[in-house]
């Protein structure tokens, strides 16, 4: 049990220093090659703590090799600009002066649903009140709203009346009845709204959101555009 517990603290202080030499980033902001450097020196460091019988540099050398590769790695994409594209990629552009880029969600595997959340969690409740809005390479979404979106100061509370609530109701084609229902929204009045930007169902709509206030926000799918 003692030698388990020493084993345990080495592995620990190894992992933390092996960290502490690849450069300060938080979880958040990892870049794939980063992330899967984390999950295999974790991977490494569990091995000599979980079986006694296996010698601890077993553990050691491997995490010291993938801490000298990504140290010139790292280096690398610091000199190399067409490097650094090529291993960590490069943003894209999924929302442009209030419309979603469709071929950007697809390129990226994001759907409707991850781009709203997204949205919602930084407190952005509109796709409209978005001039543009960027996936980062590290998975990140960084917004610029139109002006009149910015979020208030402490001196602009009160100022001006609070902005009316929206909520989604078609996400890829897909009709939203609890938040239909939530607001009371006219499902006829939704569907003449459909036909009114130029689709024939539900199924053409790439995105809607509704206000309480009945106003509609429609983007077709780029398939339904062409027809």
């Amino acid at each position: 049990m003692l030698i388990c517990f020493f084993r345990t603290i080495v592995m620990y202080i190894i992992v933390i220093l092996s960290m502490r030499v690849m450069g300060k980033r938080q979880i958040g902001q990892l870049q794939p090659h980063e992330l899967v450097v984390a999950l295999m020196i974790a991977d490494l460091a569990s091995m000599p703590m979980e079986d006694n019988s296996v010698p601890i540099l077993n553990g050691v050398i491997p995490i010291l090799a993938l801490v000298m590769s990504q140290i010139i790695l790292s280096f690398t994409i610091l000199k190399s600009i067409r490097f650094r594209r090529f291993i960590c990629g490069k943003s894209k552009i999924v929302i442009r002066q209030g419309k979603i880029d469709e071929n950007s969600l697809r390129d990226e595997m994001y759907t409707v649903d991850d781009l709203t959340e997204a949205l919602r969690i930084k407190g952005y409740n509109d796709i409209q009140e978005i001039n543009q809005a960027r996936l980062e390479t590290n998975g990140e979404l960084s917004v610029v709203p139109y002006g009149f979106a910015a979020p208030a100061e402490r001196c602009d509370v009160g100022s001006q009346n609070e902005e009316p609530l929206r909520v989604d109701v078609i996400i890829a084609g897909t009709l939203l009845e609890d938040n239909i229902s939530a607001i009371n929204i006219d499902i006829k009045q939704l569907n003449h709204e459909i036909k009114k930007a130029g689709a024939n169902s539900v199924k053409d709509v790439l995105y809607a959101n509704a206000g309480v206030d009945g106003e509609f926000f429609i983007q077709l799918k780029s398939s339904a555009k062409r027809r």
